[in-house]
């Protein structure tokens, strides 16, 4: 009897410690997450009364040349930001493991960037990036050239990608860095041992063990590609020739814009999904087991 009841009184602990968790999950997730559904389901606009299309939504969705639209542009800034963030942030967690002094002032450095104000860090990169921006000036000097950096449609997405990465070079870096760390470095002074050199111990080493790390920053890249929003919306409003409209910017415009929030709900959910369809592939073709046996 007394071991039941000191259960019981250990179940009601837990309960209660666990309660406001619980009721804050529902309110702030459970909630939303319902409403998300009803409204992709339903025909609104913020002050007629609402009224079910079920599935109409998402029908008229993939028959909207916008949406085939932000789908291309999608997957067109993902060619130029994976590659060029990861090898990015590759080289910098490798430069920090060579650091023997201020390497907290070096991280905290590149940090920066990732905690800077997204509108603050546009504003400036829009007038860097300028047709009589500093950087044309020192083109023009150099090589007697200006570049439409905004107003050539692939230059626009180039140049997104440019600031975006900037931004999380130091964040990604970081995670790679806990990878590189943990590494053994008595697997190195062995293949040193049997004439590795440097491009066989990181290929053949650093890459292989770094997988997990790898996978990580390769998630959160990918996530990231489908909720970019302040960059082009207030740099190029999503041209030139709608190249820099994004998922982001479609759901925008559509709940507040054109005041049709059950198919920006509609696109929201699609958009999570093929996120989740990107991350789930990527894992598969990537992700490794890694033994440092």
């Amino acid at each position: 009897m007394g071991m039941r009841t000191l259960k019981r009184h250990e179940n009601i602990k837990g309960w209660s410690i666990s309660t406001a968790y619980l009721v804050y999950t529902a309110i702030f997730w459970g909630y939303p997450f319902v409403w998300l559904f009803v409204l992709a389901m339903s025909k609104w606009n913020f002050l007629t009364p609402r009224r079910f299309v079920w599935f109409n939504n998402f029908i008229k969705l993939f028959t909207d040349e916008d949406f085939w639209r932000v789908v291309i542009n999608t997957f067109n800034f993902m060619l130029y930001f994976i590659p060029m963030v990861l090898v990015l942030s590759l080289l910098f967690a490798m430069a920090l493991t060579k650091v023997k002094y201020f390497k907290t002032f070096f991280m905290l450095s590149f940090l920066v960037a990732y905690v800077s104000s997204g509108v603050a860090y546009s504003i400036i990169f829009s007038k860097l990036f300028a047709i009589n921006g500093p950087l044309n000036k020192l083109t023009y000097s150099l090589f007697g050239v200006t570049i439409p950096w905004f107003s050539q449609p692939q230059l626009a997405v180039l140049s997104i990608s440019m600031m975006i990465t900037w931004k999380f070079i130091g964040y990604y870096g970081l995670i790679l860095y806990s990878g590189l760390v943990t590494i053994p470095k008595n697997l190195y002074e062995a293949a040193e041992l049997d004439g590795a050199n440097r491009w066989v111990k990181f290929w053949k080493i650093t890459l292989p063990l770094l997988n997990p790390s790898l996978v990580m920053v390769l998630v959160l890249a990918i996530s990231l590609t489908f909720g970019i929003f302040t960059e082009p919306f207030l740099i190029t409003g999503g041209g030139p020739m709608r190249h820099t409209y994004t998922f982001m910017m479609m759901i925008y415009t559509n709940a507040f814009q054109k005041l049709n929030p059950g198919y920006a709900s509609a696109l929201a959910i699609v958009t999570a999904l093929i996120s989740f369809g990107c991350v789930i592939l990527t894992r598969k073709l990537i992700e490794r087991e890694v033994s440092y046996s």
